[in-house]
């Protein structure tokens, strides 16, 4: 439970059981994400407490009445809004997946869905040249389902080395280092000076959108997938107008949506179509959930994503 600034206080609460149509988790992991580090720094003015997590993987445990295709000891990945960093979730036995034979801990179905719906949202073409600034978790798992739509291009921009290469480790045409390299210039090389036909910021920062115009083709589709929190941004809406650019907000509310994204991202994953096993860098135990989050911050070399782990008696 998050107390308060930098607080996360370990609380004995009764285990929850499920209700009609609810299936109890026994949560193997618990993904840190971007858009709880507001929480967690104390930035975005919450009321506390707080029981974060909704990036949970586990095993049913419990199922309850009315619940149909889903037994006991499946594995799955699970949809719930908050208290997944926990022995226990209960969930709608609709928003959990089956997770096959994947690792649980690099089970991650809620932001696979994110990326899914983003990429069905970008609606990439056979063909397409694509930019994609920001090499992180969500940068990492955009550019594995793109490749699945048949791009041509794969431009991926960074400011750290580290996470270029892993981009040109899975695939990526060419990586351009923010602040070294030439972004623009690139870019026009491999596109024989058309540019990109879609550009995807995946980094949530105001240098990113600054970044977007000189990348991106007239009448291309630009695609926001960063968390844009804190300050206001600011984008040359003249020029982006001008240029007449279909911009996409990639942020999804709907439960249809989110439920639509955790099937079919689930699909691939059980596929072997996607994979997010060297995405996860960084596993905590839930005694040390204060110095996941603080890594997840700093974001130290070689980090991609971290996730907090239930360990249980015998393994």
């Amino acid at each position: 439970m998050l107390t308060g600034p930098r607080q996360f206080d370990l609380v004995e609460v009764p285990t929850p059981r499920p209700g009609p149509g609810e299936v109890a988790v026994a949560v193997a992991a618990c993904g840190v994400c971007a858009s709880e580090l507001e929480s967690w720094t104390g930035r975005s003015a919450p009321t506390y407490p707080l029981r974060l997590g909704h990036e949970v993987s586990g095993t049913v445990a419990e199922v309850g009445e009315g619940v149909d295709g889903l037994q006991v000891g499946v594995p799955v990945g699970v949809w719930v809004d908050g208290s997944g960093y926990a022995e226990y979730v209960v969930a709608r036995a609709e928003h959990c997946f089956p997770a096959g034979d994947a690792r649980l801990d690099t089970v991650l179905a809620e932001p696979l869905a994110c990326v899914v719906n983003a990429v069905d949202l970008a609606d990439l073409r056979l063909g397409d040249d694509v930019v994609l600034i920001g090499a992180g978790f969500m940068g990492h798992l955009v550019q594995q389902v793109a490749a699945l739509r048949g791009v041509r291009h794969v431009i991926v921009a960074d400011t750290r080395r580290d996470a270029l290469d892993r981009a040109s480790a899975l695939g990526a045409t060419a990586t351009v280092h923010v602040g070294v390299d030439d972004l623009a210039e690139k870019v026009a090389e491999l596109t024989d000076g058309r540019l990109a036909d879609v550009c995807v910021e995946c980094t949530g920062s105001q240098s990113a959108l600054d970044t977007i115009g000189s990348v991106t083709r007239m009448s291309g589709k630009v695609v926001l997938v960063g968390f844009h929190q804190g300050p206001p941004r600011t984008v040359p809406l003249g020029y982006w107008n001008w240029m007449a650019y279909d911009v996409r907000n990639a942020h999804f509310r709907e439960m249809s949506t989110i439920e639509h994204g955790m099937e079919v991202g689930m699909r691939l994953l059980r596929a072997g179509m996607v994979d997010l096993s060297s995405h996860v860098t960084h596993r905590f135990e839930l005694a040390d959930i204060a110095e996941a989050f603080d890594t997840a911050l700093a974001k130290p070399d070689g980090f991609v994503k971290a996730t907090v782990v239930v360990e249980r008696a015998g393994g």
